[in-house]
């Protein structure tokens, strides 16, 4: 599927501001990709798709990973709407017609991220936190900054804020994001 057949069904399919969000995520990776050397139209397919199952609404997660055998880790049956990236890479692959891994692994760990992302993995991770949209904060300043220099720079300064936010919220944290920190925290 081309582009911009994605992008009307999305536009159909998501909320305004979701919508606007995930363009916001694809122009951000092709950017990015651009810059570090990767492929543009991988990254924009995986930005723009990123979220194509956040539509779905708190039963209906369990509902399609029930459907389409998804495992549910303890964090999210306590978190159902952090299945979205499992199931958005599940609709990428069955609704879109994506079969390239590295997209469809850009997509499911576009939340946690994990070690050892790939160059579209992490691009993705970083777009959907820095995109326009999400406005402006001392963090995403600086994550926006690092992101046009160094990637793993841009993926410590994202994890930590994270893991940050949950802690003080007191929200369980996926170990992915813990992980990913530890990883790139040694990378740097």
């Amino acid at each position: 599927m081309e582009l911009s057949e994605i992008r009307e069904n999305l536009k159909k399919t998501l909320s305004e501001k979701r919508y606007k969000h995930s363009l916001g995520v694809e122009d951000v990776a092709c950017d990015l990709a651009l810059i570090h050397g990767a492929d543009t139209n991988k990254a924009s397919i995986a930005g723009i798709l990123h979220d194509c199952a956040k539509y779905l609404q708190g039963e209906e997660f369990m509902t399609e990973c029930i459907k389409y055998q998804i495992s549910i880790s303890e964090y999210e049956r306590d978190d159902p709407y952090m299945l979205h990236g499992k199931i958005s890479a599940i609709y990428a692959k069955e609704k879109y017609g994506i079969m390239d891994e590295d997209i469809l692994n850009a997509i499911l760990y576009h939340t946690t991220g994990r070690p050892n992302m790939s160059l579209i993995e992490k691009i993705v991770y970083i777009a959907d936190y820095i995109e326009p949209n999400r406005g402006t904060f001392l963090v995403l300043s600086e994550a926006r900054e690092a992101a046009y220099k160094n990637l793993d720079e841009a993926v410590v300064i994202i994890s930590k804020s994270t893991l940050e936010y949950l802690q003080d919220k007191g929200i369980n944290i996926d170990p992915r994001t813990r992980m990913t920190y530890e990883h790139y925290v040694n990378q740097i």
